[in-house]
């Protein structure tokens, strides 16, 4: 799960919360965070059938504005900036020139010239690094602005099929961008509501494959939101979820981890990913590498696979293996875990382009012995209707 070595890692405004509700922590990407309240199973199963909520006050807060904002934005992501609008959000890349991925993000139009970034947390340090020796080259550079806001905020994920019974209750008064209360906004949409008189955002995202909400909030009244949301979802079957669940909930539905499916090394298009690619809209970072991928092919392809027969789940860095009598290695797992959704082993890894095709038997080497496995289709889970 990408876990830090730092002997000294940071910890969310929520941390508090999470003691009180007696979480086991762990250090995450250089953040003291919690694994799990119960079980991974219990906290999983609970987002796929009611709810769960999530502390992600550890991912990163990035303004961007200015009169050139979004021809610098343009210039620097992977999709098409200039399709947004005021409310709006997209999930979106930021490659370097060889189109490896310096991260992944979402982008958030919040007011005229003005856009809000959420990134990963182990990459805050990087991508505004990344960012600001962009801007150095940007030639109306003094008409952009990028401001890191990420000590200020605290966030949560409200995530499952029952949270639209009550996520409208956690506020109070008409909200902006167009939409009154958070049910009202659509995929990918984000509004700003009040919560006790402090104007905070909720944006219709998430990471499990479920309907659900992100709260982006001050970071001294996340901790009331986070009970806020605790007490209102209680009567349907709410629970706090630590990053296991959050990790096996995105691994059925196919949904990259930095680190994991994306680093510096490895593109959009090999990832799986290059719908979030727009080739028409102009020169961007990396655009020259994706299209030639995109037109002649990749040396290596993500693939989901399913564990066949009785074995221990796969793991990252596990060695993938073709099958039959002439087996050799091919490749490695980048996210493996078993399936509370599925009851079987699954995981995600990069092989070379002729092992992509569904149905393609191949082993995963497990503690020394190579158990069969099948890729499928992604993703593994797809949501109740």
């Amino acid at each position: 799960m990408g876990l830090s070595l730092s002997t000294t890692p940071q910890r969310t405004p929520l941390f508090a919360a999470h003691h009180k509700l007696g979480a086991r922590l762990i250090d995450f990407g250089g953040w003291e965070m919690p694994v799990q309240y119960t079980s991974i199973v219990d906290e999983h199963l609970a987002v796929r059938n009611a709810a769960g909520v999530f502390d992600i006050s550890h991912m990163g807060e990035v303004i961007v504005s200015g009169p050139y904002a979004r021809q610098f934005l343009n210039g620097l992501l992977t999709n098409d900036v200039g399709k947004l609008q005021l409310g709006r959000a997209q999930y979106t890349l930021m490659c370097n020139s060889r189109g490896g991925t310096v991260d992944d993000l979402y982008l958030y139009e919040i007011a005229n010239e003005t856009y809000l970034m959420i990134i990963n947390a182990s990459r805050i340090d990087a991508d505004l690094d990344w960012m600001q020796s962009a801007l150095v080259e940007f030639p109306d550079r003094a008409g952009v602005t990028i401001e890191n806001i990420s000590d200020s905020f605290g966030a949560v994920a409200v995530q499952g099929p029952k949270v639209v019974s009550f996520i409208s209750d956690i506020f109070s008064g008409k909200g902006k961008f167009g939409t009154e209360v958070p049910t009202e906004l659509a995929k990918n949409e984000i509004g700003a509501f009040s919560f006790c008189g402090e104007e905070v955002f909720v944006t219709r995202t998430g990471y499990t494959g479920e309907d659900g909400f992100e709260i982006l909030a001050p970071a001294e009244t996340i901790e009331s939101i986070w009970n806020r949301v605790l007490d209102a979802g209680k009567a349907h079957g709410i629970k706090p979820c630590g990053l296991g669940a959050r990790d096996t909930l995105r691994t059925e539905v196919c949904y990259p981890l930095y680190g994991h499916e994306l680093d510096e090394s490895t593109s959009p298009v090999e990832a799986g990913i290059g719908f979030f690619v727009s080739f028409d809209k102009g020169d961007f970072t990396g655009r020259s590498i994706l299209f030639e991928q995109k037109a002649t092919g990749v040396s290596k392809r993500c693939i989901a696979f399913k564990m066949n027969g009785k074995s221990a789940p796969p793991r990252p860095h596990y060695p993938i293996w073709s099958a039959g009598p002439d087996a050799k290695r091919i490749g490695d797992v980048v996210s493996g875990t078993q399936s509370p959704s599925l009851s079987c082993g699954i995981g995600l890894g990069y092989v070379p382009p002729q092992f992509n095709q569904p149905d393609t038997a191949i082993q995963i080497e497990i503690r020394g012995q190579l158990a069969p496995a099948i890729v499928v289709r992604k993703p593994f889970y797809k949501k109740k209707t």
